[in-house]
């Protein structure tokens, strides 16, 4: 299959937005956000001097993906590829609700069914429009220093007690939303590109996470260039 490419809208999350974490004393948190010239987005537009469109959104869940693209339906019209990246924020949780009360059940942003049935149709109206989706993978979280980011504050204990006493857990709820992206990609017939692995292959890939144990920094950024490279070059994309 030969992909012809001259123009990319891209939706997504902060991760697709090039959203990199810094450490700063003067934050509340710790940390301040800032969107990186060096994100992987960015990175690619230069790289295959094609045109990039990134409608990504902090935060950014299906629900709200469903939302921008029928927003930008013209935009869409206009792009040889419409480029995916969610589930990060929609497997993620209220962790001052587990922490209050560890007992009760608490669902993730977007239970799993809805995820799956929303990205679908999400898909499917792409397709309608002429251009050709293309979903990303997860990059990889670093489960200990997720967890002390979003029980900062919190009754930690309750937290860890509602994860069944091990924050691996996290890694597992999260790897579980990756891989419906992967089963989305074959039910829809739509590419799917791999950005997981190549953290995956590095010995220390909390190295290229920043501290708040989610967003790749600038050179996990770089780690997701490679992969869609490699995809393009596989593909026999043709660059206009």
């Amino acid at each position: 299959m030969e992909i012809r490419v001259n123009n990319v809208c891209a939706f997504g999350d902060s991760v697709m937005k090039g959203i990199v974490a810094d450490k700063d004393k003067n934050s509340g948190i710790g940390l301040k956000y800032r969107i990186s010239e060096m994100g992987f987005a960015e990175r690619c537009r230069r790289s295959l001097n094609i045109e990039v469109e990134n409608f990504a959104r902090f935060g950014g869940v299906v629900s709200q993906g469903t939302k921008l693209v029928g927003r930008y339906e013209e935009r869409i019209k206009k792009s040889d590829i419409t480029l995916f990246e969610f589930g990060g924020n929609d497997c993620d949780h209220d962790w001052a609700a587990i922490a209050e009360d560890p007992a009760r059940e608490h669902k993730p942003k977007t239970p799993m069914q809805q995820f799956i049935e929303t990205y679908s149709s999400m898909i499917d109206r792409v397709k309608s429009l002429g251009s050709t989706p293309v979903l990303l993978s997860l990059p990889v979280l670093d489960p200990e220093r997720f967890f002390n980011f979003v029980t900062r504050g919190l009754d930690k204990a309750n937290v860890l007690k509602w994860l069944g006493g091990t924050i691996l857990s996290i890694e597992r709820w999260h790897a579980m939303y990756n891989m419906a992206v992967f089963r989305l990609g074959a039910m829809k017939k739509v590419p799917v590109i791999d950005i997981t692995s190549v953290f995956l292959e590095k010995k220390n890939y909390s190295e290229y996470i920043c501290e708040d144990g989610i967003h790749p920094n600038e050179r996990g950024h770089g780690l997701i260039e490679k992969a869609i490279m490699e995809f393009l070059q596989e593909r026999r994309v043709a660059l206009q």
